[in-house]
């Protein structure tokens, strides 16, 4: 039976570290090809897809290649966010691979031509996929540097139509405080995007909470590890922490 749904098309913006092993780094992939966290991604992402939601999803690359730590050894900002981008497409092709192992009709498609693996990222195609029933995989960012995979996905999300912008972290929600660090941290259940840009809360850059204030894409942050987080997403259900005006 179909999941209940309130959004028809959503963007889900992945963190690399969400594939990387425990100390967030490279790709953990389990023999068994049950536990690793790619697969249990691509299952939640499956789920949804058989529930007619049309579904995008844009990937960085933080487990591979973090362009902060490059350039704080010494790397130029450009290579620096190059070689980011890049990795972004390593993760993309994993999940491609991971989500037609279980049936799901995908297209990766990249910021800047790579035409032996993926299709350039066309406005208007990413559009036709998603109608036509297949999940779109968004790899290379914005295809330039000094932007985050954040403000592509706040990109993307505004092209293509979307009407949520699904930020899956590994945390439940926005709190008032690192909850690590001040155990007496507050979730806060409803941000409005202003409140996030003018108390700097560390969710997204000021720059892709900036797109969707312009284009009223709400933002939904929420713990991907948690089995049926995204699927209550979906339905509309109080899942994480909700940013935007309603």
């Amino acid at each position: 039976m179909a999941a209940r749904r309130k959004y028809r098309r959503v963007l889900l913006k992945l963190s690399g570290e969400a594939f990387g092993r425990s100390d967030g780094h490279g790709l953990q992939l389990d023999p068994h090809l049950q536990a690793d966290p790619l697969r249990a991604i691509a299952r939640q992402v499956a789920a949804i897809h058989r529930s007619k939601v049309q579904i995008a999803v844009v990937i960085g690359g933080g487990n591979i290649v973090r362009g902060k730590s490059l350039r704080a050894a010494g790397i130029t900002p450009v290579a620096a966010d190059t070689m980011g981008m890049i990795a972004t497409v390593i993760n993309g092709v994993a999940l491609q691979d991971v989500l037609e192992g279980l049936g799901v009709d995908t297209r990766l498609q990249t910021a800047f031509p790579m035409q032996a693996i993926a299709e350039p990222y066309i406005r208007r195609r990413c559009i036709r996929h998603l109608e036509k029933g297949r999940v779109v995989i968004l790899a290379g960012g914005t295809g330039s540097p000094h932007f985050t995979t954040d403000t592509a996905a706040a990109l993307r999300a505004r092209e293509i139509g979307a009407e949520a912008l699904f930020k899956a972290t590994n945390v439940d929600g926005v709190y008032s405080a690192d909850p690590k660090k001040h155990p007496d941290a507050r979730r806060l259940f409803h941000l409005t995007y202003d409140r996030v840009i003018q108390e700097k809360l560390q969710i997204m850059d000021a720059t892709a909470v900036t797109l969707c204030r312009e284009g009223n894409v709400p933002i939904i942050v929420f713990n991907m590890s948690v089995a049926n987080n995204i699927r209550l997403a979906v339905a509309g259900r109080k899942v994480g922490t909700y940013i935007g005006e309603k």
